[in-house]
């Protein structure tokens, strides 16, 4: 520490006040303070490497592996996954993980293989280990996807948690994508990348990493097939990525590498292989369906830092109505707690909250409170008092209760990794619903306190239950968001029974999406930050969170009319669609940019609305198969080495291939498609794929395509669902899924399924059913026909 770190944390929190930064300094100083004293050093270290294998011992599933200074656990689920762990390291505890691990396959046997190896030989996959510990994985046909060499641990003299590295090889084609959130994907280029969820402190722009949603899972995708890994630990670490590149003629080619290197815990990991659909049913089996939203989560919502009153809320919303333009969620930040204390109301600015909430919902409106959990160190504080009486917080490794500096000043942390933490929080949602609240939006969980000196967190030593394990925020830091969202969702599960809940949340880990869904953050105003937005939402659907969207207009700043156009385009086909900006970026409603953006804007929310049958069956089928909403283009096609490298634009489910305008004043944009017939939603043109195509992208729209015979649930003129059939390719048949909207409960929906097809001129749209095919019984639009 020294007088430049001081500076930069007082600086650092210079949104907090001056009347709390001297607390900062002070709380940066304890935790500074509490990691010297409290961390172990690690002193003198010895490597280790797993040595020649000595014996195998096969079992259900696969077996276990005995080097001379190390063990490997092999085991093949019968969903297809497979796990493999050194050092004794088994599935479970796990964080990421639904629930138990999956039974082993019984057809998978650990045997032996050349060379003094063995081999597990299983339906979708291969794994074959050499006698010094080198894990290939292979595809049915023989092809190596991946080769994990040998790792190396490095373990201190003196006792204490191993750091490790892990290094692969990937086909010279490969691309990596995931890792979580990161602003500068979809497709990882080369460069490292760190495993620490981290709050920047400000805006951020595609060039910042780490951020709030950092995941140890890799979809990797070549020509043989596509594979996600995920190494199940939650330390600090870093993935060092470099992309293979093929050799010219009689060259050779150079393998792909990622560098994994943990700070502790078991190095274990799963393997998925397949295609990205396949992948990503497999992960979502092993870490948990996501949640669907209810169905209003997926319109339009508003939220601003800074409505600051009753009456500012009602004047937004009366300009929406005036405007003709729908809006369905209210989103209040904190200025509307007492002194911005969580679980609070400040009743001289919100005095009638449940009233506006009633009077909001009647409209078809709902309101969204923000929810931090730090809780300000104060007796008197109801939260406070009885989370001290339940011994609830966070405490050093002293015993001392670990205080921080959020916006309530000083602050206290519940320990999310202890079951009866997390039944106590989960019951104060309580005052929140009875407040009228509808859903709830986690922030400032990675988590947060101001104090500087490195990093804004807890001090590493503070002490956590992790279940009655015990450990310290070394482990706890990266899984606290899960924890907390954990803690909120089964607490609404038992306060709403009758209601599916709504809740996304800032930070996270794997298997987040089965309590929710999350926005990309505080990201920066500007055509950059944009652009990071796309990249955002693509790279955590890929990691198994569908349901995400971007804060539409930049956080930070006053976006151009151009730009704030283009970003609400954009967001009216993402899953979670919100307007949201920072105190000091000013007003964010539409008609504040101009009467053309407010025409434009109002044509983006009239689609959205439309399409809003087609967001609920997306929603239910990526709980049902674990596919995201938004999808690379490459999705279909994984081996089309042109889509592959396509990172500005996706596809909309099945139905629909998105185009935004990412870049300013342009008025067309290239275009690559996949294969197939697509047709221009707006003008009807078709274009055949695969290939690239020109598009018009006027100021008032972006090129939106819709695949030849799609079948697409919208809403009518009249507000009844109705069929949008895009007529196939003559000789050629459709397919289309429509999930009716049964509400906001648990029911089970039943899911149609229609099929299109020629019969000589006359385009036939059946519905099946048990008995055999049969008319629809909703009203039917063909488009993309002569006739239309």
């Amino acid at each position: 520490m020294n007088g430049r770190d001081l500076v930069r944390s007082v600086k650092s929190v210079g949104s907090v006040g001056a009347a709390q930064r001297l607390r900062t300094v002070r709380a940066a100083w304890r935790r500074w303070r509490a990691d010297a004293s409290g961390l172990p050093s690690r002193g003198a270290e010895r490597a280790r490497v797993p040595g020649v294998v000595q014996e195998a011992e096969p079992g259900p599933g696969g077996g276990v592996l005995r080097f001379s200074r190390s063990e490997l656990r092999i085991h093949v689920a019968v969903n297809g996954a497979v796990f493999w762990g050194w050092d004794g390291a088994d599935p479970e505890p796990s964080y990421a993980l639904a629930g138990r691990c999956p039974e082993p396959d019984p057809r998978a046997v650990l045997e032996p293989d050349k060379d003094g190896g063995w081999r597990v030989v299983a339906e979708r996959v291969t794994v074959a280990v050499s006698r010094h510990g080198l894990v290939e994985v292979r595809t049915p046909g023989g092809v190596t996807l991946r080769r994990d060499l040998p790792p190396r641990w490095w373990e201190p003299v003196d006792g204490g948690p191993a750091r490790w590295m892990q290094r692969s090889e990937v086909a010279a084609d490969a691309r990596f994508f995931g890792l979580g959130g990161r602003a500068a994907g979809p497709r990882l280029r080369d460069g490292r990348y760190r495993l620490w969820n981290t709050d920047p402190g400000r805006a951020f722009s595609p060039a910042d990493d780490p951020l709030y949603i950092t995941m140890p899972v890799q979809m990797v995708v070549a020509d043989a097939a596509t594979h996600l890994v995920f190494h199940d630990t939650s330390w600090d670490g870093t993935v060092a990525l470099r992309e293979g590149e093929e050799g010219a003629g009689s060259g050779h080619d150079r393998a792909g590498s990622c560098d994994l290197r943990m700070e502790g815990g078991p190095l274990r990991c799963w393997v998925m292989v397949g295609t990205p659909a396949r992948v990503l049913l497999m992960w979502a089996s092993l870490t948990g369906a996501p949640a669907r939203p209810p169905a209003w989560a997926l319109g339009h919502h508003h939220a601003r830092w800074g409505f600051g009153s009753e009456r500012e809320v009602r004047r937004v919303v009366a300009g929406y109505r005036e405007h003709g333009l729908p809006l369905d969620a209210v989103h209040l930040d904190i200025d509307h707690f007492d002194e911005h204390q969580v679980f609070t109301v400040d009743e001289e600015r919100f005095p009638k909250l449940s009233g506006l909430a009633d009077e909001l919902r009647r409209d078809g409106i709902r309101l969204v409170s923000i929810v931090d959990p730090a809780v300000k160190a104060a007796p008197g504080n109801a939260v406070y008092d009885s989370g001290a009486a339940l011994d609830a917080f966070v405490r050093d490794a002293s015993g001392r209760v670990v205080e921080g500096v959020v916006w309530p000043g000083a602050s206290v942390y519940p320990d999310f990794t202890y079951a009866r933490v997390r039944k106590w929080w989960g019951g104060l949602y309580a005052e929140r619903l009875a407040q009228g609240f509808s859903g709830f939006w986690h922030d400032m969980n990675e988590p947060v306190s101001f104090a500087a000196f490195g990093e804004t967190t807890l001090p590493r030593s503070a002490r956590h239950a992790l279940e009655g394990r015990g450990g310290d925020h070394r482990e706890a830091h990266n899984v606290y968001a899960l924890c907390m969202a954990r803690a909120a969702y089964e607490g609404m599960r038992e306060l709403v029974p009758h209601e599916r809940p709504f809740l996304f949340s800032r930070s996270g880990w794997a298997g987040m999406q089965r309590y929710g869904g999350t926005w990309s953050g505080d990201v920066a105003t500007g055509w950059p930050g944009l652009r990071a937005s796309l990249a955002l939402v693509l790279g955590l659907g890929l990691c198994g969170v569908p349901y995400s969207g971007p804060d539409v207009g930049g956080f930070d700043g006053s976006p151009s009319p151009e730009l704030f156009l283009r970003w609400f385009q954009l967001g009216a086909y993402l899953p979670l669609f919100r307007t949201h900006a920072s105190l000091w970026a000013g007003r964010r409603e539409p008609w504040e940019f101009g009467a053309e953006v407010l025409g434009h804007a109002r044509v983006a929310l009239a689609e959205r609305r439309r399409l809003l049958p087609y967001f609920v069956t997306l929603a239910y089928l990526a709980r049902r198969t674990g596919a995201p909403y938004v999808r690379p283009v490459w999705w279909g096609e994984p081996e089309d080495r042109a889509l592959r490298d396509c990172g500005d634009a996706f596809l909309l489910g099945d139905a629909f291939l998105v185009a935004p305008v990412l870049d300013p004043g342009a008025d067309r944009r290239a275009l690559q498609l996949p294969r197939g017939r697509w047709y221009d939603t707006e003008t009807g043109r078709a274009y055949e794929g695969p290939g690239q195509v020109l598009v018009e992208a006027p100021l008032a729209r972006i090129p939106v395509l819709a695949r030849a015979g799609a079948v697409v649930p919208v809403h009518g003129a009249d507000g009844g669902l109705e069929l949008e059939v895009w007529a196939p390719a003559r000789g050629r048949t459709g397919v289309g899924l429509v999930v009716p909207d049964e509400g906001d409960g648990w029911e089970e929906p039943e899911i149609e399924r229609y099929v299109t097809r020629w019969e000589g001129r006359r385009l036939v749209v059946e519905q099946e059913g048990e008995d055999g095919p049969r008319e629809p019984v909703r009203p039917v639009r063909v488009r993309g026909t002569a006739e239309e």
